[in-house]
């Protein structure tokens, strides 16, 4: 028999790697079972870590977890890779990511300033290790430099908002708006958190976003604004249903980067919760 769950609850269902299921009006039980039978429990969309989740770990420790997750898409954070590593440094650890059976999608969150010997060495970076796309927050007077390497390198930047207090890009509007200005690559890296926290409607403003839309870090968070705390995907205010919903509809085709910021020590409950949650969620829909 099928039947919804009250809006306000949350049921952690374990067998079969289901985890959370999605309690809206629109979501079942019954609908969340036949995800076993899923070739693809993520319906196409690249699902996968933002590696800021495992900042306490190595990348070894990393793409383990990654293999407990059952995922393969990364975008890695300086602590896994530094950006001041040799060409051979990043050629190791790009193979290191292929032999675990993962995929590298980008670097980030990178922070660029108006200096072409640091922005260089950041496209320098990413090329060397494979990464076609580089998540980042660039100073309003580096984005000229930032669109011609995007040009040399042909490398996309996905600006990334970082909502209340961020002067430059609070919110992924505001990033869609300077990058009209440049060369196609360079589009938004939405951080649905940040994004809901400064009053952004999160499905609203991935339609608005739609043809520059690289990247994309899924989480949680208590409370619409500033003060809202990251939580595993599903227990939070966001609607996580409506979000995957409408980047099933634009046809995303980035990377899907959980960032979960917290329990840094030990991040692996919450980022188990939140895949399961998510692929609750898509076995609905």
């Amino acid at each position: 028999m099928t039947f919804s769950l009250p809006v306000n609850r949350r049921v952690f269902c374990g067998a079969a790697g289901l985890g959370a299921l999605a309690l809206t009006s629109g979501v079942s039980r019954q609908a969340v079972g036949s995800a076993s039978s899923s070739r693809d429990p993520f319906r196409g969309l690249k699902v996968g870590l933002a590696s800021y989740s495992t900042r306490k770990f190595s990348l070894d420790e990393t793409l383990s977890m990654m293999k407990d997750l059952q995922i393969q898409y990364v975008t890695l954070k300086d602590f896994h890779l530094k950006m001041d590593s040799s060409v051979e440094e990043r050629k190791a650890a790009a193979q290191k990511v292929k032999d675990a059976g993962c995929r590298m999608m980008g670097a980030g969150v990178v922070y660029l300033k108006n200096d072409e010997k640091q922005v260089r060495n950041a496209f320098e970076y990413c090329r060397d290790a494979g990464m076609p796309v580089m998540v980042s927050a660039p100073d309003l007077d580096a984005l000229p430099l930032v669109d011609k390497m995007v040009k040399e390198f042909d490398i996309k930047v996905a600006i990334h908002n970082h909502g209340p207090g961020d002067k430059r890009y609070p919110s992924p509007l505001d990033a869609y708006r300077l990058a009209q200005d440049y060369d196609k690559r360079i589009g938004c890296c939405i951080d649905i958190g940040h994004s809901v926290r400064i009053g952004d409607n999160e499905v609203d403003v991935i339609h608005a976003v739609k043809d520059r839309l690289y990247d994309f870090h899924i989480k949680d968070v208590t409370e619409r604004n500033a003060k809202g705390g990251t939580v595993a995907v599903g227990r939070g205010v966001i609607d996580i249903p409506g979000v995957l919903k409408a980047l099933l509809e634009v046809g995303f085709d980035g990377h899907l980067a959980l960032e979960y910021e917290a329990n840094a020590d030990n991040p692996m409950p919450g980022m188990i919760e939140s895949y399961a949650y998510i692929r609750g969620v898509l076995a609905a829909l």
